[in-house]
């Protein structure tokens, strides 16, 4: 069948709760009369939107278990090292037949697509890649045309300052308009022969990651002096994305149009807990004392969320409330601790040599060090734990040192499963002081369902958190915290939204689909044949021929 030309155009991070009530007050009409003359879905990501790799399932068509990839943070259990593994998979489009240009489409590795035309990582949230371009030189152009990105406000958490607050909204709005116009130049002239032109804005992810608190009265820090110039930067983001959507209607023509987010943000559930308070939950749990420490005024009021001074950030504080790392000595110690026994040396070497095998035969792809993570600065004592926290941007992560995956593995694969079931009593007992609430909604064994075989970037078990969170208090280990927040808002809504105006579809709302349709309605609408393989089904099939969300059907 002869397909479309296309237009997808990725709203990342976009709430649509928030969204709604701005489309209701008339505040972005360009996109309010796009979703009136166009098919309209929720999308539900499910569980998978917990990996926050969900750029990685549009660009690759690959659920975590069709691709057998859980969360962008890898372990390495010959090492216990830990990293931020960027894209791994060929983007779908590079098995089909079409011309395709993409802008800052997030894990859209280039050098995996050799057709594939446009630039990545300009200003793209989470890229999962080096900024590069095709052809190679329209990198230095596109540079020179628009500039550098102000990317030191991506990922900012401004909250402290009201003046950093307007700033990051005020500049990531004028980085929105400076995105349209490079998107209309590189789609209606300098690479506007194509069949798909794919465009993503990633502004609204770091802006409601940063100023969420600005837009939700129930949030604990809305009465912050920040509030204000948060929801005034919020809506600023939003107006600009509306200019944005209006260019690239009009440069669309007579092309399919499909505007999307994957999944929903709303408050942050998890920063302080799954970055600072489980790993000092284990690591008491273990050694029966604290590593974390904090301010006596915020120890003496629990109840109470701890407020830094305008001057002050997230990142520069948390190292007082930790120490560094643990010290060479203790490494030295463990490599002493080895010399000592000539067998497990020997017995370790075939895996150590497998792990770099496997890492030598892999294309090369985007790693980011993640020492910045208080959960990393107890990585030192990983070893000596049965099981500790692995530093994680959602939901908290625990991984189980087992006999015969881990170096040092000290559980035995008999006690796997009794040791799964304490860790999930411990974690139950834990109560947030905001609330007087359990502090945990509930907990998830990995979906690798024999614990020897448990891939890296799997966890034992996923730890799904109940609400905004400055502290744990647990009946025998103690207060553990609190401790500033950090980023606002979070992965915590329950749909993302396809709007999809396209001749073939009836407008209108179409009820609840899986996010992983979303690729598969882009390649037929292009025209081509189903891809074998690809998770979830076209968006142009009644959802009643659906098995399961995600599922590949016939």
């Amino acid at each position: 069948m002869p397909g479309q030309r296309v237009v997808a155009i990725g709203l990342d991070g976009v709430e649509l709760g928030f969204l709604e009530r701005l489309l209701a007050t008339g505040e972005m009409p360009a996109l309010a009369e796009l979703r009136k003359r166009s098919a309209r879905f929720l999308l539900d990501h499910g569980a998978a939107q917990r990996t926050g790799l969900a750029w990685e399932h549009v660009a690759s068509g690959l659920s975590p278990e069709a691709g057998g990839r859980w969360a962008a943070v890898e372990f390495d259990p010959a090492t216990y090292r830990v990293w931020q593994e960027g894209a791994r998979f060929q983007p779908w489009w590079a098995t089909v037949d079409r011309r395709v240009v993409v802008f800052d489409t997030p894990y859209v590795d280039l050098q995996r697509a050799a057709g594939t035309r446009g630039v990545v990582a300009w200003g793209a949230h989470d890229p999962g890649t080096a900024a590069a371009a095709r052809p190679q030189r329209l990198l230095r152009e596109f540079v020179r045309r628009f500039g550098a990105y102000p990317a030191r406000w991506t990922y900012a958490t401004p909250w402290p300052s009201p003046e950093r607050t307007k700033r990051m909204g005020s500049l990531l709005a004028d980085a929105i308009d400076t995105r349209a116009r490079a998107a209309r130049w590189l789609a209606t002239e300098r690479l506007a022969d194509w069949d798909l032109f794919f465009a993503v804005a990633g502004e609204a992810h770091g802006t409601i990651e940063g100023l969420w608190h600005g837009v939700d009265p129930e949030h604990p820090l809305h009465g912050h002096p920040s509030g204000r110039p948060a929801a005034d930067g919020l809506l600023k983001i939003h107006h600009a994305l509306d200019r944005m959507v209006a260019g690239l209607v009009e440069c669309a023509g007579d092309a399919t149009l499909v505007v999307f987010t994957m999944g929903g943000m709303g408050p942050n559930h998890s920063d302080v807990q799954s970055m600072v308070l489980l790993p000092e939950l284990l690591f008491r749990e273990t050694f029966g004392r604290p590593l974390l420490t904090v301010p006596h005024a915020w120890a003496a009021s629990p109840a109470s969320v701890p407020v830094l001074d305008p001057d002050d950030d997230w990142g520069r504080a948390n190292l007082r409330w930790l120490p560094s790392a643990s010290s060479a000595s203790d490494a030295a110690g463990w490599r002493r601790f080895l010399d000592r026994r000539p067998a497990l040396k020997a017995t370790l070497r075939p895996l150590r040599m497998a792990v770099r095998s496997w890492r030598a035969a892999r294309p090369a792809s985007t790693a980011h060090d993640l020492r910045w993570q208080p959960a990393a600065r107890y990585g030192g004592y990983w070893p000596r734990m049965q099981a500790f926290a692995l530093p994680s941007f959602y939901d908290g992560r625990i991984r189980i040192n087992l006999k015969g995956r881990e170096r040092d593995g000290i559980v035995d694969a008999a006690d796997y499963a009794g040791l799964c079931r304490r860790l999930e009593v411990l974690l139950h007992e834990c109560r947030n002081p905001l609330t007087g609430e359990p502090a945990v909604a509930s907990i998830e064994r990995a979906a690798t369902r024999n614990p020897l075989e448990l891939s890296t970037s799997e966890s034992d078990l996923l730890v799904i958190w109940r609400g905004v969170a400055t502290a744990l208090e647990h009946p025998r280990l103690g207060l553990i915290g609190p401790v500033a927040l950090r980023r606002t808002g979070g992965h915590t809504g329950p749909h993302g939204f396809a709007y999809v105006a396209d001749s073939r579809l009836e407008v209108g709302d179409h009820g609840v689909r899986s996010s992983f349709d979303v690729a598969p309605t882009l390649v037929e609408l292009l025209g081509c044949p189903p891809i074998a393989g690809m998770s979830g089904r076209s968006l142009l099939h009644p959802r009643h021929e659906i098995v399961a969300p995600g599922i590949v059907t016939a």
